[in-house]
């Protein structure tokens, strides 16, 4: 039955995810920019004021996870997000408007708290439409808005800067998510019986498969029992430190980049997209064979380690061989992105859907924290000692340690053996 699925699916609902979660991403990636040129002169921002601005964003992002998936499996991921587009657009553009350093610092941490149920939400909406043999493929469909956006936007930015300055940057990269606000409220239903472009026989065979999907995992009572879990506590864990790597990359690669002798900002923008590129090749190669292999554990921790080796290496040759070190930085940043969709199919094949949305947001939450600490400590060691030498060896060990929690962790087979032993040990029923 799964073979004969529409495909409409795909065509109507994962270029609407992807762009979705682009506009998400817009409003993160742009901050780096901003703070890579005029911004922190004009409003006599210090280094540490600036690393605690880009980074305040995921501290609010952390708080509102798991009650976002809540709502979203429970009610609506359609209005979660509706709203939320509209919010962040208003936040996103008032970046560009304010003057008092406390203002902005409230504006990054409010934007975080508003954008902080949108990775969860998608995840369980996708979770609604998609089933396991589909879902790594369609959640690096949906995580590649962010490798994808920063790469345009890297370069739309450079020449924003160039031509309007950075305050006219954040004010018209914030109006596109209330734009898409109405289309998405249009174009979206929560779940198949609700879609009108599907006939009867197309919702029921796809409402079979997940329905059986679902039969197969042992069921867990609520939230607290699935938190509970080592396997969820590691693979938190093991977010938090990968995107410690990951937004200490993203947040600060522009100005390690605008470091460089006679380097402008449009030639630090067009850099600063070539890892997204690799990400965006990486992340396709990852979820098509780990789908096809149906194996999540063996196509996360290799890129893991290759990233880890790619940052030493970069600290290792330093600025004397700018372009080698240049191009270790690439790879390190493709690496680190192409194992996403793999990672987030782990999570819903071991756990029932009345918890695995609140499990993803848990992991997710730690990630934010993660990337609270990345942009904040890379921004600080950046300052401190006066060189991105140190900044490196803290991202490769993070990317060490998360490699070798996701072998331990295991790939979902012996996952949802051993998770489902153990709820059944403690009584689940």
């Amino acid at each position: 039955m799964e073979e004969s699925l529409s495909r409409k699916r795909w065509y109507r609902l994962i270029p609407i995810a992807f762009i979705t979660y682009s506009l998400a991403y817009l409003d993160r990636a742009n901050f780096s920019f901003g703070s890579a040129s005029e911004m922190a002169h004009d409003l006599q921002i210090t280094p540490a004021i600036s690393s605690l601005l880009g980074a305040l964003f995921f501290l609010g992002y952390f708080f509102f996870q798991v009650p976002g998936a809540a709502y979203a499996e429970k009610k609506s991921a359609k209005k979660l997000i509706f709203w939320s587009l509209i919010l962040w657009g208003v936040l996103a553009s008032a970046t560009g408007m304010l003057s008092n350093v406390y203002l902005l610092i409230a504006d990054r941490f409010l934007l975080g708290v508003v954008e902080s149920a949108v990775m969860p939400a998608m995840l369980v909406f996708l979770s609604h439409w998609f089933t396991k043999r589909e879902r790594s493929k369609a959640n690096t469909f949906l995580i590649l808005g962010n490798p994808a956006t920063v790469l345009w936007m890297s370069i739309v930015s450079g020449y924003l800067l160039e031509g309007v300055g950075w305050r006219w940057m954040f004010i018209i990269e914030g109006i596109p998510p209330i734009i898409w606000a109405f289309i998405w409220w249009k174009l979206v239903n929560d779940r198949p019986k609700d879609a009108k472009w599907l006939n009867n026989t197309e919702k029921g065979d796809l409402e079979e498969v997940l329905r059986q999907e679902q039969a197969a995992i042992k069921p867990v009572k609520n939230y607290r029992s699935a938190f509970k879990n080592k396997k969820v506590i590691l693979l938190s864990i093991q977010y938090f430190l990968w995107s410690l790597g990951v937004y200490g990359f993203m947040m600060w690669l522009p100005s390690i980049l605008s470091q460089a002798p006679n380097m402008s900002m449009i030639q630090a923008g067009w850099l600063s997209s070539a890892p997204y590129l690799l990400a965006i090749i990486g992340m396709l190669i990852a979820s098509y064979f780990s789908d096809k292999l149906l194996n999540r554990r063996d196509f996360v921790w290799p890129f893991l380690l290759v990233g880890a080796v790619a940052f030493y290496g970069s600290y290792l040759i330093g600025t004397e061989q700018y372009w080698l070190s240049y191009t270790l930085l690439v790879i390190a940043g493709g690496m680190m992105y192409a194992p996403y969709g793999p990672f987030f199919a782990i999570i819903p094949e071991i756990l029932p859907q009345n918890v695995a949305g609140g499990a993803m947001a848990l992991v997710n939450s730690f990630g934010a924290l993660g990337s609270f600490v990345g942009a904040y400590i890379v921004g600080f060691l950046n300052d401190v000692t006066g060189s991105f030498g140190a900044s490196y060896i803290l991202m490769s060990i993070s990317l060490l340690i998360a490699a070798v929690i996701t072998i331990y962790v295991g790939n979902e087979k012996r996952t949802a053996v051993s998770m489902n032993s153990q709820f059944s040990n403690q009584g689940v029923k």
